[in-house]
């Protein structure tokens, strides 16, 4: 019985120590494909970031290059974009302010324009980068001081100039060539009863500096023409700041001036000045001045019997003698009429002038920077001929003006679509010396400033300001039209 038993309990065992062995071969076999399927994972993971490396390792130029290129083009089409009116707190409280009567005004008169192109009526700031940072061009007052911002009142001038007195026909003995003067020219000059007929000597002493300056300015003879109405002198006599502008010949449509506070439009003159051509050729598209003298903004002043047959020069005498035309006037700002004025007047004065102490502002020219190479343009562009150029040119050689791209720290050349200025003794001298420049010679008044105000010497206290600020100032339209001479 005993022998049957210990096989069977031999055979138990056997299959018993033969389990064990297979659970730990399945052990050893799950172990082994774990290890495996771990050293398969890394060897995985290490070939991917190899990869990663050796990508970074061969273009690391190019990933360095393309975020720095699309951060380029990003800045370059945020400057190539016209700036939103975030932030320009004046310009949103000045369409808050704005009268729905004047603003039916503007469209109206502004709907030919409106078709022509896109910067009629924009207030939008233009901004510049400085330092990295962008910033305003024009950094006018916050609005709440705007508000109240007021005139100073200068009675007496500081200056070596005290007092300016104008020839005129009633100072000078009608003998000699004087005689021949005529309402249009002189044979051979530009000069008439107008200007009168300043001599090259006078011209020399108008240029020494005294306490009391005599000098040829416009309006010489009752004679001489640019005649305004009774009704509208009066009107001019009341101006303390005036914004001006004018268009004779037709050339031009009148843009009406936007971005003023009323409480800044209650205490300044907008003044348009045309002639018989312009009136018609605006009554032809329905601009119609009002029983008040008003187009919008604007007081229209019509002038008749202008002086001169170039209507560019007929145009110099809103531009340069705004003191003669607005004598009781303390500021001027005067506003090309290919231009839309579209800021506050008393704000650009504090801006430009109260804030630097100074009593003039002018743009410095965009393309050039020299009188010499702005003679060439003006040749090439045949906006006047060869030899009008030459003769101004070689006296101004002559005279000795360097052909320095620099005067008092800034470019000698400026761009006069834009003055801005204190009426002072030495400003009205200035002025008139500029005037006189432009009807001796050409009318490119941009060749002949830089001499006179290299001549003057003692004018320091002027703005020479950077372009940008002048694009802020306007939107800029371009001429309209050819205007028409006065004469054929």
């Amino acid at each position: 019985m005993a022998s049957p038993i210990f096989p069977s309990n031999i055979s138990s065992l056997s299959i018993s120590v033969a389990d064990d062995d297979d659970s730990d071969e399945l052990s050893r076999m799950r172990a082994r494909v774990r290890r495996k399927r771990k050293k398969h994972h890394h060897r995985v993971k290490n070939e991917f970031s190899q990869r990663i490396i050796r990508f970074v390792l061969k273009y690391w130029t190019l990933l360095i290059f393309l975020p720095a290129a699309g951060l380029l083009i990003f800045e370059a089409s945020k400057i190539g974009r016209k700036p939103s009116l975030d932030g320009a707190k004046v310009s949103e409280q000045v369409v808050e302010v704005r009268k729905p009567s004047f603003q039916a005004d503007l469209n109206k008169n502004n709907d030919n324009n409106n078709k022509s192109g896109g910067n009629l009526n924009r207030l939008d700031p233009v901004t510049h980068i400085v330092g990295g940072v962008r910033e305003r061009c024009l950094k006018l007052l916050p609005y709440e001081e705007l508000q109240h911002l007021d005139i100073p009142n200068h009675d007496e001038f500081s200056g070596p100039v005290k007092n300016v007195v104008y020839i005129s026909e009633k100072d000078t003995r009608h003998i000699g060539g004087n005689i021949t003067l005529s309402g249009q020219r002189t044979e051979g000059t530009r000069f008439n009863l107008f200007t009168g007929h300043q001599t090259f000597d006078q011209r020399e002493r108008s240029f020494k500096v005294n306490e009391t300056a005599k000098l040829h300015c416009g309006f010489y003879s009752e004679n001489g023409g640019f005649k305004i109405s009774d009704e509208d002198r009066s009107y001019m006599q009341t101006c303390k700041v005036v914004v001006s502008t004018c268009a004779f010949g037709g050339g031009d449509d009148l843009h009406q001036p936007i971005g003023m506070l009323e409480a800044s439009h209650e205490k300044v003159c907008y003044v348009a000045f045309w002639d018989e051509i312009t009136l018609a050729a605006q009554e032809s598209q329905e601009h119609r001045i009002g029983e008040d003298h008003f187009i919008g903004k604007w007081r229209v002043v019509v002038v008749r019997d202008l002086p001169f047959a170039d209507q560019r020069l007929n145009g110099k005498i809103p531009k340069m003698l705004g003191h003669r035309l607005f004598p009781q006037a303390k500021y001027s700002i005067w506003v090309d009429s290919k231009s839309q004025f579209r800021r506050d007047p008393l704000g650009v004065l504090e801006a430009l002038l109260w804030r630097s102490n100074s009593v003039l502002a002018i743009s410095e020219h965009g393309a050039r920077s020299s009188v010499y190479d702005e003679a060439k343009a003006v040749v090439k562009k045949h906006k006047a001929t060869p030899e009008e150029v030459e003769v101004q040119i070689t006296q101004y050689r002559h005279d000795g003006l360097p052909e320095d791209k620099r005067l008092y720290g800034k470019k000698a050349l400026n761009e006069a679509s834009i003055i801005v200025r204190e009426h002072t003794p030495l400003t009205n001298l200035f002025m008139c010396l500029w005037f006189n420049e432009v009807v001796r010679f050409t009318s490119r008044d941009q060749m002949s400033f830089p001499y006179v105000l290299w001549r003057l010497k003692v004018l320091k206290d002027i703005h020479r300001f950077p372009v940008c600020i002048r694009k802020d100032l306007v939107n800029s339209m371009g001429h309209v039209r050819k205007a028409k001479p006065l004469i054929s």
